[in-house]
Parts: structure tokens; C-alpha cells; sequence
């Protein structure tokens, strides 16, 4: 797999998607978006993979769009170019698992449709299309020097790639109001009060922490469980609690015969450790 501002490595059952442009702040380009697609499928299709860790490089998560990207836009609008210089996210259907809604099939929805648990790790500067990538990963765990805005009404821009809907979930509509129109950034503990961060590590030990999250999880968790429950969450994310409850008791009752049900029990019961096998 040939990979172009992003890096790719697999660990303890762990893969690491490492935007790698940290000159840039890891601002996002092209190849960026196609690099980390790539590498969220091959983990997908790796067994051996049980979690996915996307951070990155340097000083930054992610700065946002690539501000060469912005010009081209602003001259293309000049020159009455209505189609935006690129900027329309592809009209392809990007889910990787089709059991979540097509919604997530968007260009950063995606995530959602990952069959494993994609971990945000926030290891500095987020803004803007970063904090929108961000935030539909699975969880986020954050640097005491992580920091993150929406950015974009600084911009003259509005609010992109789901953010409202994204903040509204995580917060509330008025935290949200106070992000979108402040474009203020927000520290990693004040991230962590606000729901935005599901933990915060020191800046000394934060990869050392993330990576022991991960693969703990990776060694400890079903892989069937956590598949079947990450759809659970995307599914009934905007559900009505009857249909989430039905597909629960459904859900239920498929786990009785499969083989990680069985290992979850024997494992207890034998003081050992597990050894899932994903089915």
C-alpha cells in the first residue's frame, strides 16, 4: 500500500494511522483523504487488527483543510467557478461495513462504518475539517496539549462536515452555539468536561497511554462483541428507543452460539486470559 502525508503500522493487534505532514500541522490534502481511506480498509479486512488508533505527527492533530486547497477555492469563486474548486464531498457510497445507515457513507461519516473502534488520539492542534474527522471517530483520548476549534467562522466560512450534528450529540445545542460562533479553541481539560475528550494523558507518556488503551482492548475485548456493538451505537445514534430495544434482544440471541460467547465464558470461569477469535 503506497501512501502519500500518511503513515501506516500495525502493533499488538493495534493499527496506526499517522497523518504525517507535520510541517503543515498535518493540514488535510487530497492525498491525505485517499491515504487514510486506504488504511481504514485494510484494517478493516485485517484480522489481525482488533482497534485503529488515527492521530498525528508533530505538533498537531490536524489544522484543517490544506490552505493552498482554500485559495484555489477563493479563486476559483472569483472566477465563477460554481462547482466550489473541489470541495463537494464524492458522491460515493464510502462505508466500509454496510450495516450502519447510509449517512455514513460520507466522506468523513465513514468512520462510523469502520468494524472496528477507531480511536481519536488528539496529540496537539485540531481545527476546523480536523475537529469535524475528529469527532466522528469512535472515542477520543487527548494530550494535556491537545487543543481544537471549529475555526471556521474565522474563516468566513460555516459550519462543515457535520459539525452541528456532531457537537448537538456530544454537547448540547448551546455548547455548540459557543464553539461554532465563538471559533474559540478549547483546552483538552475543558474538552474533557464538555464531552468532547474521553480522557486526557500527559504530553510526556501520551502515545505510551493511548497504545495501552488500545491494546488492552484489542488483547481483553471480543472483536465480534465490539463489531456488532459499534453498529449498535451508529444505528440507534438517532433511533427510537423501541427498534433499539428489538435489535438488542435480536442481537442477543445471534451472540448465544458463536464462538466468542463461548470463549467469554470458559476464559472467566478458567482465571485465563481470552482467546477471542472474532466469531
Amino acid at each position: 500500500m503506497e501512501l502519500t502525508d500518511v503513515d501506516y503500522r500495525v502493533e499488538d493487534g493495534v493499527a496506526v494511522v499517522t497523518l504525517d505532514r507535520p510541517n503543515k500541522m498535518n493540514a488535510w490534502t487530497a492525498a491525505m483523504d485517499s491515504g487514510v481511506y486506504e488504511c481504514m480498509k485494510a484494517a478493516s479486512a485485517d484480522d489481525y487488527v482488533r482497534v485503529i488508533v488515527l492521530t498525528g505527527n508533530g505538533r498537531g492533530f490536524c489544522a484543517g483543510a490544506d490552505m493552498d486547497n482554500l485559495l484555489s477555492i477563493q479563486a476559483a469563486a472569483k472566477g465563477g467557478d460554481s462547482g466550489g474548486g473541489g470541495a463537494a464531498a464524492p458522491a460515493e457510497d464510502r462505508r466500509i461495513d454496510k450495516g450502519v445507515p447510509e449517512a455514513f457513507g460520507g466522506r468523513y461519516t465513514y468512520f462510523a462504518s469502520v468494524p472496528k473502534p477507531v480511536i481519536g488520539a488528539i496529540n496537539g492542534a485540531t481545527a476546523g475539517m480536523g475537529m469535524a474527522i475528529a469527532l466522528f471517530t469512535d472515542l477520543r483520548l487527548w494530550s494535556s496539549e491537545g487543543r481544537m476549534s471549529t475555526i471556521f467562522a474565522k474563516r468566513g466560512l460555516i459550519a462543515e462536515w457535520g459539525l452541528t450534528w456532531t457537537l448537538n450529540k456530544l454537547c448540547t445545542p448551546a455548547v455548540a452555539a459557543d464553539l461554532l460562533f465563538s471559533a474559540r479553541f478549547v483546552g483538552a481539560e475543558e474538552a474533557l468536561r464538555l464531552g468532547l475528550a474521553n480522557a486526557v494523558y500527559p504530553k510526556e507518556t501520551f502515545m505510551d497511554d493511548v497504545m495501552t488503551y488500545a491494546k488492552d482492548m484489542a488483547s481483553n475485548v471480543s472483536p465480534r462483541s465490539l463489531r456488532v456493538m459499534k453498529q449498535q451505537l451508529w444505528n440507534d445514534v438517532s433511533a427510537d428507543l423501541g427498534p433499539v430495544m428489538d435489535r438488542a434482544v435480536e442481537e442477543m440471541q445471534k451472540t448465544f452460539g458463536t464462538e466468542d460467547f463461548k470463549e467469554g465464558v470458559a476464559h472467566f470461569l478458567e482465571k485465563r486470559p481470552p482467546k477471542f477469535t472474532g466469531r
